[in-house]
C-alpha cells in the first residue's frame, strides 16, 4: 500500500506543477484534463495523509506499550492503538475505491431525456412524474434544471421532455437512470379501479463541449417554427424555435424554450453535439470489456430497470434487486439511497475486474 500511495503522492507533484505550465493553460482541452486530475489527487492526498497519520499513531502506541511502565500512559497508547487499528482497513477500502479508474465522462452536466412508452396517456403522466422527480432531486443536490424542448400529453405530463441539468458531477450520477422506468398503478384515466403499468424511457446524455466533438457548419441544415405552449397555444407569432438536422447522420434536435432565436439555436446545437458524442462514446465503450460487463451502468435504454408500484407503496431497481418501501418520498427526489446503492454495486464490480492488489 505504502508503494502505491507514493506513486499518487509523485503524480499530485508533477500535476501540481503542469497546472501552471502557460502551454498546458493555453490549451483549453489539456488544462480541463489536468485540472480535474487535480482535484481528483487532491482528494485522494486527504485520504493519505491521514493513513500515513495512522500508521505514525500505530508505531508511536506500540514504542510506548513495549518500553513504558506508567498505567496511565500504557492505557492511553492501548486507546490509540485500538482506535488507529480499527480505523486504518476502513480507511484502505476508502482509497481503494478512489483509486478505480473514474469515467472521466462523469464530471460533465447531462442532457435528460424522458420519453412516454407503452401505456397511452397514462405514460405521459408518467414521464411528467418523472420529470418532476429529477428536478426535485436536482433541487437537493444544488444542480439547476433547464429545459430544451417538450411536447405535451393529451392528458397532462409529456410525450417527451428534454432538459439540461448543470452542477458538479452531474451526469457521473443521473447515468444510472438511463433506461425503461415502469409504473403500476390506477390511472387518473381508469373509471373502474384496475391497476395499470405504463412506462417511460429515460436518456441521460453527457453534455458535450465543443472541444469535444467538432461539427462542420455545412453539414447542418436549420429550420425555424412558431413556438407552441400549453393547449397548443402559440409562444409568439415570430419563427423563434429552431430545428437543427445533422444531415450526415439524419440526427435532429430543437428547441422551442426561449423566445430567442439564437438561444434556442445554442440549446438545440448543445443536444445536437451531445447526442453526436454519445455515438463516439457508445463507440469506446463497445470495445471496452469491462464496460460490457456491468449490468449497472451500460445504460441500455431497452432494459427494464426500475418498477415504481403505487399499491404497495415500493420501489424496485431490477439491476441489484433492490427494494425500498418509500415509495413518496422517492418520486419526490429522495434518490440518494438509489443511487449511492447503484455506485456502490458499480464500483464493487469495477475493483473486482480491475483485480487490484492494493
Amino acid at each position: 500500500m505504502r508503494d502505491k500511495l507514493q506513486l499518487i503522492k509523485n503524480r499530485f507533484d508533477e500535476v501540481s506543477d503542469l497546472i501552471i505550465q502557460p502551454d498546458i493553460i493555453s490549451d483549453q482541452k489539456r488544462y480541463v484534463a489536468i485540472n480535474k486530475e487535480y482535484k481528483d489527487l487532491e482528494r485522494l492526498m486527504v485520504k493519505i495523509k491521514e493513513y500515513e497519520a495512522l500508521e505514525d499513531s500505530i508505531k508511536e502506541a506500540k514504542e510506548i506499550l513495549a518500553g513504558e511502565s506508567d498505567p496511565e500512559m500504557i492505557e492511553m497508547a492501548k486507546m490509540e492503538l485500538d482506535d488507529a487499528q480499527k480505523r486504518l482497513p476502513e480507511l484502505e477500502e476508502e482509497i481503494k475505491f478512489m483509486l478505480i479508474p473514474k469515467d472521466p465522462e462523469d464530471a460533465k452536466n447531462a442532457i435528460v431525456e424522458i420519453r412516454a412508452g407503452t401505456g397511452g396517456d397514462e405514460a405521459g403522466i408518467f414521464a411528467g412524474d418523472l420529470y418532476r422527480m429529477y428536478t426535485k432531486y436536482a433541487d437537493k443536490k444544488g444542480w439547476r434544471t433547464e429545459i430544451v424542448d417538450f411536447n405535451e400529453g393529451t392528458s397532462g405530463g409529456f410525450k417527451e421532455i428534454i432538459f439540461k441539468i448543470t452542477g458538479n458531477d452531474v451526469y457521473g450520477t443521473m447515468k444510472y437512470e438511463a433506461g425503461v422506468h415502469r409504473v403500476q398503478r390506477v390511472p387518473q384515466t381508469e373509471t373502474q379501479g384496475r391497476v395499470h403499468t405504463s412506462a417511460a424511457t429515460v436518456m441521460v446524455l453527457p453534455e458535450a463541449e465543443e472541444f469535444d466533438i467538432e461539427i462542420n457548419p455545412n453539414d447542418i441544415r436549420k429550420d425555424l417554427f412558431m413556438s407552441s405552449g400549453p393547449g397548443g397555444q402559440s409562444v409568439n407569432t415570430t419563427y423563434s424555435a429552431v430545428r437543427l438536422t445533422h444531415i450526415p447522420t439524419g440526427i435532429v434536435a430543437q428547441c422551442q424554450d426561449q423566445k430567442s432565436q439564437h438561444k434556442n439555436y445554442e440549446k438545440a446545437l448543445g443536444v445536437l453535439r451531445s447526442r453526436l458524442y454519445e455515438i463516439e462514446l457508445k463507440k469506446r465503450q463497445e470495445a471496452d470489456a469491462q464496460f460490457r460487463k456491468s449490468m449497472v451502468s451500460s445504460g441500455d435504454r431497452s432494459a427494464k430497470i426500475r418498477t415504481y408500484n403505487y399499491p404497495q407503496g415500493r420501489v424496485t431497481d431490477h439491476r441489484i434487486n433492490l427494494t425500498l418501501y418509500d415509495l413518496q418520498n422517492i418520486i419526490n427526489g429522495e434518490l440518494d439511497k438509489i443511487i449511492d446503492a447503484l455506485r456502490l454495486a458499480d464500483n464493487t464490480e469495477k475493483l473486482k475486474a480491475a483485480g487490484e492488489q492494493l
